[in-house]
């Protein structure tokens, strides 16, 4: 990372040992990124002498044990992990090693990615990146570091080692970095490792639809150190409640298709909108919004700490997870967080379904569910609601790395800076994605909540529920209620985006 991850302060590879022949290509590359991904003779040749000098025991596949000792050789040292997280990304036929072909296309795809980078943090365009540069890549991350503190980060000092050295990312001495710097110093890092993850996609919390099965944002160790997370998580909230808000009519329309519509109660969206007005006026659109509101503040602290407790019971202490890991994490978190705050959903759901007069407020409601009903039924739809988790947050985060990967392969030509436009285009589209997936379990969910709601009505059991929706209305009944919660996906985006911004600035965060 560009600070404070004292893993990535390692020496540079000794590259005068394999033929660097970086400035083969000068003609047809720009002048001030010497082109190391062109191929060509002499890109060839320096991979296949690196290719020898890793493959140890000349079998011609380079496992992790030869990965350690040919790094040595060239002065660099990695942990065994970082070589464990190398093999795996390039291993295409999963045979434990790289053979030549898979190592060409792990290092030309990562010295791609780094290139990208480099040219995201070279703000002046010059081919080099200095202190300055740095300070003003942090403070776009929210952080503020000082001069010195940015030269330290240049220098990269390594210390310690009575056997090597003191070596520096700066080989030469000119307090700026060039291309080729950069690249010795993080080649053979595991991709996860490079900064532009952290720099560009986050996968933001101002993303709320008002669905509560998002993974968590992550933040760096500046932003916890410094307090920035708070910030974020409280305009990210104050973000949410406001676009929930404004949504809510839309949100209330959907439960009460979920519950009341069927085949021959083809509840539309005029028609819905029809007879909450009628029933109980204009401020009936808002029922149970209350309770939406409040369970933000909850719902995110508890996912927010049990997702970084996780990461460090997986063995992870990397900022930024990798796809499986930030799946599994983050899932867990959701999983936590929901059934802390649980009976908060039943009472959104019972809110937005009753009558004008049923209730004088959030307490009366709750006092009235557990006489009627006991406790257990604050937990009605538990299972689906848990269930729904893992499509949720597997496709949101599925659909997203692949939107990402395709606009840094097809359009990152200048910088992997993606602008807020991409990254809102990516978030929206990838969680209403995960919607999609899950939303029977979400359906099923609110009916089992609702069930004691309808007089007469039966009591069923999740696969019960499942089987009579399909068998009296059909696939399609999965479904009830899916058009306004797409509706309000775009105004939803839309409102978080803005408010989110604008109350990072009044908090002192800049963006990112």
């Amino acid at each position: 990372m560009l600070h404070s991850n004292p893993r990535a302060a390692q020496h540079p590879p000794n590259f005068s040992a394999v033929a660097n022949v970086s400035s083969s290509c000068d003609d047809s590359c720009e002048p001030s990124y010497p082109c190391e991904l062109c191929g060509g003779p002499e890109q060839d040749h320096r991979l296949k002498v690196l290719f020898q000098v890793l493959d140890v025991n000349g079998d011609g596949g380079i496992c992790v044990n030869d990965l350690s000792i040919g790094l040595k050789k060239l002065g660099v040292h990695r942990t065994e992990l970082e070589l464990m997280k190398i093999v795996k990304a390039g291993d295409k036929d999963l045979d434990g090693q790289l053979d030549f072909e898979e190592f060409v296309h792990y290092l030309r795809d990562h010295e791609k990615k780094l290139r990208l980078v480099f040219k995201s943090l070279d703000k002046k365009n010059d081919g080099h990146i200095d202190s300055q540069e740095i300070m003003q890549s942090l403070r776009d991350l929210g952080v503020n570091i000082s001069e010195q503190q940015a030269e330290k980060i240049l220098k990269r000092i390594r210390k310690g080692l009575v056997w090597a050295p003191i070596m520096y990312m700066d080989k030469n001495g000119t307090m700026t970095i060039d291309w080729n710097e950069w690249r010795d110093y993080h080649l053979l890092h595991p991709a996860d490792n490079i900064p532009e993850i952290i720099l560009y996609w986050k996968h933001s919390t101002i993303f709320d639809v008002g669905e509560s099965l998002m993974v968590p944002d992550e933040f760096t160790a500046e932003e916890k150190k410094t307090g920035m997370w708070w910030r974020h998580l409280v305009a990210g909230g104050a973000a949410g409640a406001v676009s929930r808000t404004c949504t809510a009519p839309l949100d209330r329309l959907k439960v009460l298709m979920q519950v009341h519509a069927t085949r021959t109660n083809s509840m539309c969206i005029a028609g819905g909108f029809t007879h909450m007005i009628r029933e109980g006026g204009m401020r009936s659109l808002w029922r149970g919004n209350g309770m939406n509101v409040i369970k933000i503040a909850p719902e995110s602290a508890i996912k927010f700490m049990a997702y970084e407790q996780i990461k460090r019971l997986i063995g992870s202490n990397q900022e930024t997870l990798g796809i499986l890991e930030r799946f599994v994490a983050g899932s867990l978190a959701g999983a936590i967080a929901q059934s802390s705050i649980y009976p908060m959903e039943v009472l959104k759901t019972r809110l937005a379904l009753r009558k004008t007069g049923q209730f004088s407020g959030i307490a009366d409601c709750a006092k009235h569910i557990f006489r009627k009903e006991g406790m257990a039924a604050f937990y009605k739809g538990y299972i689906p609601n848990l269930i729904g988790i893992i499509p949720y947050a597997g496709i949101d985060l599925a659909v997203y790395e692949t939107l990402k990967n395709s606009w840094l392969q097809r359009y990152a030509t200048d910088s992997a800076d993606p602008g807020v436009f991409v990254l809102l285009a990516c978030g929206t589209t990838s969680s209403t994605c995960g919607q999609l997936a899950s939303y029977p379990l979400a359906l099923v969910r609110t009916r089992m909540q609702a069930q004691a709601t309808i007089e007469g009505g039966p009591q069923m059991t999740m696969s019960g529920l499942f089987k009579h929706i399909v068998k009296t209305e059909g696939v399609l009944g999965l479904y009830r209620g899916l058009a306004p919660n797409f509706m309000k996906v775009i105004p939803a985006v839309s409102i978080s985006y803005v408010v989110y911004e604008n109350l990072k600035i009044s908090l002192g965060v800049v963006s990112r």
